[in-house]
């Protein structure tokens, strides 16, 4: 048993049409016209497929197809429809697309699983103008309330509430979601793996075993400002010159790691930010990402000593915020090994891997067993129009995830049976 290929390619060109921009990208971030449209789109097609459809109160849509027996608990495939701003067509998407071709597959070849098998795209799993990604299953999951959204706006002054209640959720309604998250069994995620780790062993699909932690940090370097005329270099205390020092130093400390951590900064913010004036005060985004609480510590501790040295050496000051520090996650031992089992004996070449960067099914592994299959990236692009992923990698993961879920259902109801 396949999935068909040609109907899930002509899925991803279709839904890739919502939110196509004037760069040749796709702009469909959570709440916007595109989003709700297409929404709308596979809200219908899940119907028209014979699933039972809800939208939860955070606006993650779900579609169930029951499972034949009495098995308690259900088995969840799916991702996110949203993307950033001027992105590609297969972030997010290929992984609900996916997942609505399996369970089309298995409906017509008359297959029924023990569990109800369910379809998820979860909201706002992007970076977005609220300034809260993977929303959707970070608030299924409970780890946001009514008390943390109520008041949340955007740049715009337009409230959460309002935004999801258009998506047809009601943040009000948050408690509901606590019997909903006891009856998820297992989730699965098909992702692109937005990296060339894969195509650098011409592999399509890897099988995550690790989600990465993720150390954020506002840095605010304080110098002086001055005239750039008048003062003379040797009387300076440049801030924008002592954070350029750190972010270099910061960077040799990272790529000295003999492991896959990395470290990034990527925004920066200077003042008074004038050509004839010396930076007074420089602020800076530190992230640093790892599979090892320890040495991602270790190499945070080796930065900080060196900032000191560069900022005394300069004479000017720096001070952290934390704004993110979030624990690397292990996914599910006994659903990595199920489809591992799935790959070997499909005869589908594979590797184990951490994902470098976080997806819903990190917030889904803290209610229920959770996994991530990857599907190759080409150049390892992503959050851009040029990502892409071939049809036959795509093809090669949807049998994976189609495989692997009878498998999961398979050995969950053998247990309950013992």
């Amino acid at each position: 048993m396949k999935i068909n290929r040609q109907r899930l390619l002509d899925d991803i060109e279709r839904y890739g049409q919502y939110g196509k921009d004037i760069m040749g990208g796709i702009t469909r971030p959570s709440f916007s016209k595109a989003d709700i449209e297409v929404r709308k789109l596979f809200t219908n097609e899940l119907e028209k497929m014979g699933l039972t459809v809800t939208i939860d109160p955070i606006a993650n849509i779900w579609g169930k197809w029951e499972g034949h027996s009495n098995e308690s608990g259900s088995i969840v495939i799916g991702s996110h429809l949203d993307t950033v701003p001027n992105g590609g067509k297969y972030d997010g998407a290929v992984g609900v697309l996916i997942a609505k071709e399996v369970i089309q597959t298995l409906i017509e070849n008359k297959v029924t699983l023990a569990h109800d098998l369910e379809i998820v795209s979860f909201t706002a799993e992007e970076s977005n103008d609220f300034g809260l990604s993977t929303l959707g299953s970070k608030t299924f999951a409970g780890k946001l309330g009514v008390e943390d959204l109520n008041q949340v706006s955007d740049s715009q002054g337009v409230f959460l509430r309002d935004a999801v209640k258009l998506a047809g959720g009601e943040i009000g309604e948050l408690n509901k979601l606590s019997k909903a998250r006891k009856e998820k069994k297992a989730y699965v995620e098909v992702h692109i793996e937005q990296g060339k780790r894969l195509e650098a062993k011409n592999l399509a699909v890897g099988i995550v075993e690790d989600m990465v932690g993720v150390y954020r940090t506002m840095v605010q370097v304080k110098g002086e400002a001055n005239h750039s005329g008048t003062t003379m270099m040797n009387h300076r205390f440049d801030a924008l010159s002592a954070a350029s020092e750190m972010i270099l130093a910061a960077e040799s400390i990272c790529n000295e790691d003999e492991t896959d951590l990395v470290g990034t900064i990527g925004q920066l913010f200077v003042y008074p930010n004038a050509v004839n004036i010396v930076p007074g005060e420089v602020n800076f985004v530190l992230e640093v990402r790892s599979e090892n609480q320890w040495r991602m510590d270790k190499v945070i501790q080796l930065i900080d000593n060196k900032w000191n040295q560069i900022v005394e050496k300069r004479k000017v000051r720096f001070e952290k915020d934390l704004m993110v520090k979030q624990a690397p996650l292990r996914m599910d031992g006994e659903i990595v090994s199920i489809l591992e089992k799935t790959a070997r004996d499909m005869s589908e070449p594979f590797i184990r891997f951490p994902s470098m960067a976080v997806h819903d099914a990190a917030h889904m592994a803290s209610i229920s067993k959770a996994c991530m299959i990857f599907v190759k990236s080409i150049d390892g692009k992503s959050h851009c129009p040029e990502e892409y992923s071939t049809p036959e990698d795509i093809e090669k993961a949807a049998n994976l995830l189609l495989h692997g879920i009878i498998n999961i259902d398979k050995i969950f109801a053998e247990k309950t049976n013992l």
